[in-house]
């Protein structure tokens, strides 16, 4: 059992001893209780027969079903849902299911007014019965995954309020043949969007995901519906702007009122759309990789500071220009205008999530101007993503040199002596003495309420981007970001409610001191990501995070990314400690592992439904691995998925596209995902 469970049963005991029990509670109250539970707590471990015994005892008295991410059950498990017959809404995202058990099952749920399902290979629409696009007519939220080009089920939705599309189609099938874009021959072209509230799209790389969104909003150009209140298009790189979307947004800014927007960069940079969009309460803006300079942001979305109390969620995320007055003669790097960001807190101070991550935002030396000193005044935030170099003290960085000893640039390695402790034994008086009056430790101190922290480096890139083979090459850390290491992490222990935790390229970790102040203080942490810190040839801080881990007991989610990680007998033994971790991702390049030591891991820690390590062992090092955790563990864990595989192989795409999708959004690919889509987007 986990701590976290246990300390939840002795706290029963507790109140057992004082005449209260749990289980005395109302089914409406142990309900309420229950959704706080993530849901991924409640299924990783079920098997189609339990789920066969649920349906059968208390599915006529289920309303909502959350099957999310079951990748693991068969296809026939969803003949059970029949006996659901009052579903009102379904969630099988993740799920298998054909186009005939699809049709069957949703024949007898009358009730159903919210789906969300996947569009696989093979789907034909035209094995969907009467009696199921009856039911289909009457879905007014759905949310679907398109693994291949089509339609789905969205032409038999003529009553839908709210579309959200994930397309994850490949350029290639697997024998390597170019996939085109069109949709089969005999499928509708004509979704009804009459009554569209939401439209969301949200497009991995590649250009069929891109042809096939298109034939999407094709319908959508001729004729916006009048009830519109958010528009959202997440698309990586290029997406160029046609005709046909020029007269959508033209439609748009004449007839709709907005409040949540996100378009590609192109769609955006150099038009005035801005300008002649209409807003009424908004409460989600994405500019994500726009050229939108802060002058424009100020003019046109805040109206020169208009209050926008109503705005909880916004992502600039790579907006690089977003808090300079001009674009045209800047450079990246120079300092931002303070003024403009203090315009954006004071118009929009009921932020809850804020992502200025992937840009060089560098504060000048004017006192009370910094970033962090205005950001502390944003006292509802709730998730929070920098770049590093915004976080550093301007007059420490001039004038203090790197604390690092003898520093070297990342790509040479230095050694250091091992088999002794290398970070100081009082860790948080020493931080608090370096770092007490710093703008990140006040920062901090100001956000106490935070649970999602993202600091990145601007120039870092992930070593496993989406379809394409490792990066072997990073670029080097900003210049301004060369001080930022121990002393900035132990500050972010003050967050007592932090539950997610990403730090990715600290040129000046040392020792990861900071890192076990975070395990001691930060007891409600689930999700933990950690990538190139200190100097890239060696992992010089494995031994604070060896002493951060037997302190994380409530840890679920844990990523690695660092060259020359060395995963032996005392790492997974510490890593033991975390009793309720389910998901574990090494990614190393060089980095290397003892087999005989991951199985003891899998052997202790009976909650881990996801291992992924991708390192410099050989192909028949991994395989063999993963054949005898998979061999040794599936039987008891049907949700395990194990991928074990070298980094720089070059069948490494061929493997990634094998892993299910949860995993591999959720932790296997580094993404920011501070304000990545608007909050309660899909219940």
């Amino acid at each position: 059992m986990s701590q976290c469970a246990e300390d939840l049963v002795s706290g029963e005991n507790e109140e057992e001893s004082n005449g209260i029990n749990l289980m005395e509670f109302s089914d409406e109250i142990l309900l309420h209780i229950l959704s706080y539970v993530p849901c991924t707590d409640l299924v990783l471990n079920v098997n189609k027969d339990k789920v066969k015994q649920l349906m059968r005892d208390i599915g006529k008295e289920i309303y909502q079903l959350n099957m999310a991410g079951c990748y693991w059950l068969p296809s026939s498990t969803t003949d059970h849902l029949t006996r659901c017959k009052n579903l009102v809404k379904l969630n099988l995202s993740g799920c298998r299911i054909t186009s005939l058990r699809l049709s069957k099952m949703l024949s007898t749920l009358q009730h159903l007014r919210s789906l969300a399902i996947d569009v696989n290979p093979g789907f034909d629409a035209s094995q969907l019965s009467s009696e199921c696009k009856a039911t289909l007519s009457r879905v007014s939220e759905l949310k679907q995954t398109l693994y291949t080009p089509s339609y789905g089920v969205v032409p038999c939705c003529t009553s839908l309020e709210k579309l959200l599309l994930y397309f994850e189609i490949l350029d290639r099938s697997r024998e390597g043949f170019m996939l085109s874009g069109q949709l089969m021959v005999g499928e509708s072209n004509v979704p009804h969007y009459q009554n569209l509230r939401v439209f969301y799209a949200r497009l991995a790389p590649g250009y069929v995901n891109q042809e096939v969104v298109r034939l999407y909003l094709a319908v959508l150009s001729d004729r916006t519906p009048e009830n519109l209140h958010a528009f959202l298009i997440s698309a990586p790189g290029s997406f160029a702007e046609t005709g046909a979307t020029k007269n959508l947004l033209d439609s748009m800014a004449r007839n709709v009122r907005l409040d949540a927007l996100q378009l590609p960069k192109a769609w955006l940079n150099g038009s005035g759309l801005l300008q002649h969009l209409k807003f009424n309460n908004p409460f989600y803006f994405s500019f994500s990789r726009c050229t939108l300079s802060g002058g424009h942001l100020i003019q046109r979305v805040i109206n020169g500071g208009k209050d926008l109390k109503s705005l909880t969620s916004l992502n600039l995320s790579g907006c690089v220009h977003c808090l300079a007055p001009e674009s045209l003669f800047r450079r990246a790097e120079d300092d931002i205008d303070s003024s403009i960001l203090e315009s954006l807190v004071v118009s929009c101070c009921n932020l809850r999530h804020l992502n200025l991550s992937a840009a060089h935002h560098h504060s000048s030396e004017s006192i009370g101007n910094h970033l962090c000193q205005l950001l502390s005044r944003l006292k509802h935030l709730l998730s929070l993503a920098l770049p590093v170099c915004s976080i550093t003290d301007v007059a420490a960085n001039v004038e203090k040199p790197s604390t690092q000893p003898n520093a070297v640039p990342q790509t040479c390695g230095k050694k250091i002596r091992v088999g002794v402790q290398t970070y100081p034994r009082n860790l948080t008086e020493q931080a608090c003495q370096k770092v007490e009056s710093s703008v990140f430790w006040t920062l901090m101190r100001s956000l106490r309420f935070l649970e999602t922290l993202e600091i990145i480096g601007s120039s870092f890139s992930s070593a496993m981007p989406r379809n394409e083979p490792a990066i072997r090459n990073s670029l080097p850390p900003c210049v301004r970001a060369q001080s930022v290491g121990d002393s900035e992490v132990a500050a972010i222990s003050q967050l007592t409610y932090l539950q997610s935790l990403t730090l990715a390229q600290l040129p000046n970790i040392v020792t990861g001191s900071g890192l076990v102040s975070i395990g001691l203080q930060c007891q409600h942490l689930r999700t933990l990501s950690l990538a190139n810190l200190g100097m890239m040839g060696k992992m010089v801080y494995m031994s604070a995070l060896m002493d951060m881990l037997k302190h994380c007991k409530c840890l679920r989610d844990l990523r690695l990314e660092q060259p020359y990680l060395s995963a032996g007998a005392q790492f997974f033994q510490a890593l033991s400690h975390c009793s309720s971790l389910q998901r574990l991702c090494i990614v190393s390049r060089s980095g290397t592992l003892q087999s005989d030591a991951v199985m003891s891991f899998m052997a202790s820690c009976l909650e881990v439904v996801m291992c992924h390590m991708f390192m410099g062992e050989s192909l028949t090092v991994c395989k063999n691995l993963q054949q005898s955790i998979v061999r040794s563990f599936q039987a008891d864990r049907p949700a395990l998925n194990v991928v074990i595989f070298p980094l720089l192989h070059e069948d490494l795409t061929e493997v990634i596209r094998d892993v299910p999708m949860r995993h591999l959004d959720e932790i296997t690919l580094f993404k920011s995902r501070v304000a990545e889509e608007p909050p309660n987007l899909w219940w």
